[in-house]
């Protein structure tokens, strides 16, 4: 397996351009399976997420067209689909997968989509995602691991949903996302109660309402949804990445260094800046996709709690601990959103961070004089959390089991390394090993 070396100490200077939303891209490109008519996407971050999601979408024999792999660039056609199932083989990975329950129900009401997998963060039921679809008239049964979903109609195929008014018990990103898509071609009207609010939500409402459907509600807590007869295709750029925005704001910052961060949004940066800024970072929107982060005198300590969106997102957590390691004082972190979600804790402290856990708070005292060593990567966020200690650790750390972050960042080893950063990939081959930073997400 591929790890991380990275040579701590250097402070990161110069420009680094954000990619496209992982967690945009991912409902976008589900979204394809609604019409039959030809989606163009673009802007699609160069990571492994999407390359599964790519053959998922071809597995169902949806046509994906592209100039390379990864690519940046899609173009979807799914005239016909023959095959309404998310197999485990494909998904075991990726928890998005479940994204493609809600497209299927709507054009075909019938799926069959294996319970995902993905990070180990604790648990993220779908529970919403099925009382949903059953509240819109669609029979769920579980079955040797797989939700097998119908809407009762004539033939093999199933019926239509119909709308209905369903209140989220509590708010969760992808099963707005599920439930939006599967409502687009309901019968009737559907309204959606309790919705997550994330940009990458407002950003497929976006996409959606291009290929004819009839969408109200951006940006709050409820979305009313008209069905229509059918969509259309489109052609759509995905949003820049917030939680890479936000990674390399909190590099700037910790490594002492000036970073200038363009493609970005700055908007959807409030709850981050904020925070970086009192702990003592210096924080400018140059222009309307460009920010700078400074170091200022000194970093301080500052209490966080993850919430969902406009709130601190739980997927900065991991490397707003590792900014708080290096500050003066105790910082308590929240964690409110998952519940298993500080496993790169233990990992920090064998680099030598100060750090207790209590229940869903962790206590991190700091400035602390982390030292390189070994470690791994539990999730997503937590190898991000752990290069960004790496970049101020003495020495050398090797990060393990780095599959995780070429799951939702683009060349970041690339990236950093212009900025930089002393680190390479080191690539696994059997026994032996051998230094490279080739390409990532593959």
């Amino acid at each position: 397996m591929d790890k991380f070396l990275i040579r701590g100490g250097k402070a990161l200077r110069g420009s680094v351009a954000i990619s496209g939303a992982k967690n945009s891209a991912l409902p976008v490109m589900a979204a394809a399976l609604l019409t039959a008519e030809k989606v163009a996407v673009h802007n699609i971050p160069k990571v492994r997420d999407l390359v599964t999601m790519s053959k998922l979408l071809t597995f169902m024999d949806a046509k994906v067209s592209v100039a390379e792999m990864p690519a940046s660039d899609y173009v979807i056609e799914a005239p016909r689909l023959n095959h309404a199932e998310a197999p485990y083989e494909l998904v075991k990975t990726m928890r998005a997968s479940i994204l493609t329950l809600g497209p299927l129900m709507a054009r075909l009401g019938v799926a069959r989509v294996s319970l995902p997998g993905g990070c180990a963060i604790g648990a993220r039921p779908v529970d919403l995602h099925l009382s949903a679809l059953e509240k819109m008239g669609a029979e769920i049964t579980m079955s040797h691991g797989y939700i097998e979903a119908k809407v009762p109609g004539k033939g093999s195929k199933g019926g239509r949903l119909k709308g209905a008014h369903i209140v989220f018990e509590k708010i969760t990103v992808t099963g707005t996302e599920n439930i939006l898509m599967a409502a687009t071609l309901a019968d009737g009207e559907t309204v959606l109660n309790n919705c997550a609010r994330e940009p990458e939500v407002t950003d497929l409402v976006g996409m959606l309402r291009k290929m004819g459907a009839q969408i109200e509600g951006d940006g709050t807590a409820t979305l009313r949804i008209r069905g229509v007869p059918e969509l259309h295709g489109t052609e759509h750029r995905v949003i820049p990445d917030r939680i890479e925005t936000g990674t390399f704001l909190v590099a700037g910052a910790i490594t002492g260094g000036d970073l200038t961060i363009t493609n970005c949004e700055p908007l959807h940066q409030g709850a981050v800046i904020g925070k970086l800024q009192q702990a003592g970072a210096c924080i400018e929107e140059v222009d309307k996709a460009t920010l700078r982060v400074r170091a200022g005198k000194k970093l301080a300590a500052a209490d966080m709690t993850t919430e969902e969106y406009p709130g601190f997102a739980t997927d900065m957590q991991a490397q707003y601990m590792a900014l708080a390691t290096q500050a003066e004082g105790t910082s308590v972190i929240s964690e409110t959103i998952f519940e298993n979600r500080f496993l790169h804790a233990s990992e920090m402290v064998r680099m030598g961070a100060n750090i207790s856990i209590d229940g869903r708070r962790a206590f991190v005292h700091g400035p602390a004089a982390l030292s390189g060593t070994t470690v791994q990567a539990s999730d997503l966020r937590a190898s991000a959390g752990l290069v960004l200690a790496g970049l101020v650790a003495n020495g050398e750390t090797v990060i393990e089991r780095v599959y995780h972050i070429d799951r939702g960042y683009e060349h970041i080893v690339e990236k950093l390394r212009a900025v930089g950063a002393d680190m390479e990939r080191i690539h696994g081959s059997g026994s032996g090993m051998h230094s490279a930073t080739s390409a990532q997400g593959t």
